[in-house]
């Protein structure tokens, strides 16, 4: 018998090395991942309900405002956590998408009043469209059918206001930190053209404004759900003081 996993072949097939064990090993849960994407692309079985976040942008942005009102004004809709826990074990079918800074202070299913599983939330300092955090977008709209997605800025935002004094006193900043405010300084020099207004609430908006147009042109998914009008993109900026949630135009 195999010492590595029990199997009475490999006892008599010596080409059965642990490399070839542990490269096995290595590729069943990339297999298992795969077969669990194909199966959530399956679209639903004829006569069979649509899943929950079938649903137009437009409703899905109409549930996120009304939400974040409810929110504002300390009235959220009263929820038992664990009711839905073991139905939501079978999947997910979040209605937004929402690209947050990752500042402790903005929580996206409280500043929207929605319950656990409605959101599908990436977060990362200053709200800007990276590789990876693109992919796990492109995972919520191509394999869960989120039909919007929302750019989710905040007022004070620490990451922004590192662009702009790395810009204004060449601050020297640790780590990886440049690289990070390397992507919102395009954004710094667009607000300090306004002439009117709050410089940091400037960049903080124009900020959110070219992530949103990051997205809108991000192939192959992203740019392609986003063509064919299959989900909208939107940007806003969360005030840290009201909680009030203000939508950007572009």
């Amino acid at each position: 018998m195999c010492e590595q996993c029990g199997n009475l072949q490999h006892e008599r097939d010596p080409r059965m090395s642990r490399r070839t064990f542990d490269g096995t090993a290595a590729i069943a849960p990339i297999a298992l991942w795969t077969a669990a994407l194909a199966r959530a692309a399956e679209p639903p079985a004829a006569g069979s309900a649509p899943p929950a976040n079938a649903i137009p942008p437009s409703e899905s942005f109409k549930r996120l405002m009304e939400g974040n009102a409810r929110y504002a004004a300390n009235s959220p809709n009263q929820r038992d956590f664990s009711s839905g826990r073991a139905a939501r074990t079978e999947g997910q079918y979040p209605i937004a998408a929402i690209l947050s800074c990752a500042d402790s202070r903005v929580a996206p299913e409280l500043a929207f009043d929605q319950g656990p599983g409605d959101l599908f939330v990436v977060r990362v300092a200053g709200n800007i469209v990276t590789t990876n955090l693109l992919a796990s977008l492109e995972y919520g709209v191509q394999f869960l059918g989120v039909p919007l997605i929302m750019v989710l800025g905040h007022s004070r935002c620490g990451a922004v206001d590192a662009a702009i004094k790395v810009l204004k006193s060449k601050a020297a900043l640790p780590g990886h930190l440049p690289e990070l405010v390397a992507s919102i300084k395009p954004a710094v020099i667009v607000a300090e053209r306004t002439q009117s207004g709050d410089l940091l609430d400037n960049a903080i908006a124009e900020n959110v404004r070219r992530q949103v147009g990051k997205l809108k042109n991000s192939p192959p998914v992203i740019a392609s759900f986003y063509a064919s009008k299959k989900i909208d993109i939107v940007g806003g900026v969360y005030d840290l003081a009201t909680g009030k949630i203000s939508v950007l135009g572009t």
